[in-house]
């Protein structure tokens, strides 16, 4: 039988090194290829099959592959259309030429029954040469009886043969290249090699896989083995189907499998993006919080990347934005703009629309277990919510949605959360802000002397203590149902509008105590903006207030352990002008305004102020010192 001899079009050696050495990180995608180009092959038989029935094979439409650890061999076979000898050199012999491609462009007129088709780019069959020394092609297109033999060595030249093949379909059988661990060849005769890949990027492909395991007794040669087929995909998409006709079990027992979290998961959901292009998502929310949540770099995403139930991506990150990192599922694409090695994908609009869909849903589902199951929802939010507020970070109009879903714990009862929805619904009607305050703990912030004014006025103040509260509220605070956010910690304070006698009493403690105001100033001016009388103290007889525009102590101290330049801030001392003690220094410094115990009674003020903010004093011994001198007067 006479063979022939063809050279490639185009520079064929240079891509075929290019592809093998560039295209691919990772040698197992090879098998993931082949498999889809069988499947398509099996896709277009049956799309011809709707209008020739007699193309249509007696047995199941499969995958099956078969190793020789021996000989060194990896066949793939498949029962579909197949290609005579002209599609052979077309699609063979032309590097990029996508015969898959071609066909799906002819059958866009068919409506619902055309194919779903993986391979578009025509390189998939080449990155066999990752992993074979030699590879040869055997064909017989569906409805004719000869064969086609296609053999080549990766060089510049493939040959072409008449050859027999029992029924339609193609087998590809790779000559494999010795294991490499360094170069990350695995060992693809192996069975259980061949397992794990087609496991991991194959499970889903709509026909059954099938190996054929071969048990060849001692001085036995190929052809005396006795055989066995073993199923190596489970085909169960469950994504594909109706969500209701898939069972909690089967939606648990999916969770297990693509996420090997053995908890059950907290909430499920289907969606489906139609339009002008399609996509389906099954998303979960785990029920606890993984160990590296919050290391962005080192965690794991959940989503996996399918195209049309062929495994593309692991942790697909564009798909999902930060704040909602601890998603998990799968998103099948039916058309996706990959790079040519399908393991990246390109930035356009289908992502970006994708993404903004997957976003929606999950946070519409959030609400909807927010507003039927709080219990449930505040376990959610125990967890996740310090992550869920990242999404308040950025600079865009979406920030009500995530507003609508949190809660935090309010001066109205500390045992409990409240919702922003629940608090602005209790609001008075005459306030205007979304009072707050932000620092290191809910302890700490529960006993600040910034809350004695808004607790003796009856006014809800919301405790805010997660390290990003101190970035969103602090970089742009948002509007949440035309109510501004305002810190109870910043700036002043304006608690309603003052009658004249309550006006002219503030005005003449503002002249009574003025001097003395203005020593306390000089005694700590290197440590504070300002000196002034408070509004908002009633029992205490200092706190530091955070000037308008000015970086808060938290931030600060996040900011510089991330290695950033932070400008020098000074706080602003307000004192009670109430409380004993300023009256004391008061009266103190009307007998003798040199006196010496008026500077140490504003470095304990001050320090005092430092200490109920939460924060750490310059000098502790020094305050510790001043502190039991005052006390040994005392008694």
């Amino acid at each position: 039988m006479s063979s022939e001899t063809h050279e490639f079009q185009a520079e064929v050696k240079k891509l075929l090194d290019l592809m093998i050495h560039s295209l691919y990180s990772n040698k197992d995608v090879f098998l993931r290829e082949l498999i889809s180009n069988a499947s398509d092959a099996l896709d277009r038989l049956r799309f011809e099959g709707l209008t020739h029935a007699d193309l249509l094979p007696e047995e199941e439409l499969q995958v099956r592959l078969l190793a020789d650890p021996e000989a060194r061999t990896l066949s793939i076979e498949d029962n579909g259309i197949g290609m005579t000898r002209d599609e052979l050199v077309e699609n063979l012999g032309t590097i990029a030429r996508s015969g898959t491609l071609e066909f799906l462009q002819s059958a866009e007129g068919a409506g619902d029954s055309s194919p779903e088709l993986i391979g578009q780019f025509g390189v998939g069959f080449y990155a066999c040469f990752m992993v074979a020394e030699e590879v040869s092609v055997l064909s017989r297109r569906a409805g004719e009886a000869g064969a086609t033999l296609w053999k080549t060595d990766g060089s510049g030249e493939y040959t072409l043969e008449e050859a027999q093949r029992e029924t339609p379909g193609t087998t590809i059988e790779m000559r494999l290249k010795p294991a490499d661990a360094e170069d990350g060849l695995a060992d693809y005769a192996q069975e259980w090699t061949l397992r794990q890949i087609v496991t991991r990027y194959s499970d889903f492909v709509a026909y059954p896989i099938r190996l054929t395991v071969m048990e060849k007794k001692e001085g036995d040669d190929l052809a005396q083995a006795e055989t066995r087929e073993d199923p190596l995909n489970s085909m169960k998409a469950i994504w594909t189907r109706p969500a209701a006709e898939v069972s909690e079990e089967e939606f648990k027992e999916f969770y297990t499998h693509i996420t090997h979290d053995h908890e059950d998961p907290l909430l499920h959901f289907s969606t489906t993006l139609e339009g002008n292009f399609e996509a389906r998502a099954l998303l979960y929310l785990p029920s606890r919080a993984p160990m590296d949540l919050y290391h962005r770099e080192m965690s794991h995403r959940g989503i996996q990347l399918y195209v049309r139930r062929v495994f593309i991506m692991d942790e697909c990150r564009d798909l999902m934005p930060e704040y909602l990192r601890f998603v998990k599922g799968v998103v099948d694409a039916e058309d996706l703009s990959l790079n040519v090695s399908r393991e990246m994908l390109q930035q356009d609009r289908q992502i970006q629309a994708i993404r903004n869909h997957l976003v929606k849903k999950v946070l519409e589902s959030l609400k909807k277990m927010m507003d039927e199951d709080e219990e449930k929802y505040l376990g959610f939010w125990a967890g996740f919510g310090p992550v869920l507020k990242e999404g308040l970070l950025p600079f865009d109009a979406k920030k009500e949605r995530i507003l609508d879903l949190l809660y935090a714990p309010s001066t109205r009862d500390e045992s409990q959360l409240t919702s922003l929805s629940a608090y602005v619904d209790r609001m008075p009607e005459d306030q205007d802000a979304i009072y707050y305050m932000t620092g290191p703990s809910r302890e700490v912030l529960a006993g600040s002397p910034h809350l004695e004014a808004f607790a003796d006025k009856g006014l809800e103040v919301l405790l805010f203590s997660d390290p990003v509260d101190e970035v969103w509220l602090e970089q742009m605070p948002p509007e949440y149902r035309d109510k501004k956010f305002q810190s109870v910690g910043r700036g002043e304070i304006d608690l309603g509008s003052k009658d004249e006698k309550e006006a002219e009493e503030g005005d003449r403690e503002e002249e009574a105590y003025k001097d003395l105001i203005e020593c306390l100033r000089n005694a700590v001016q290197g440590d504070v903006k300002e000196v002034r009388l408070s509004s908002r103290l009633k029992q205490s007889p200092s706190c530091l207030v955070v000037d308008e525009g000015d970086l808060s102590p938290q931030l600060e101290a996040m900011l510089r352990q991330a290695g950033q330049e932070v400008p020098e801030r000074k706080p602003i001392l307000e004192l009670n002008p109430d409380h004993p003690i300023l009256k004391r220094l008061q009266a103190i410094f009307e007998e003798d305004g040199t006196d010496a115990r008026l500077s140490e009674y504003a470095e304990l003020l001050l320090g005092q102020a430092v200490l109920a903010g939460g924060g750490q004093l310059t000098d502790p011994a020094a305050f510790t010192r001043k502190l039991s001198g005052l006390m040994e007067k005392a008694l």
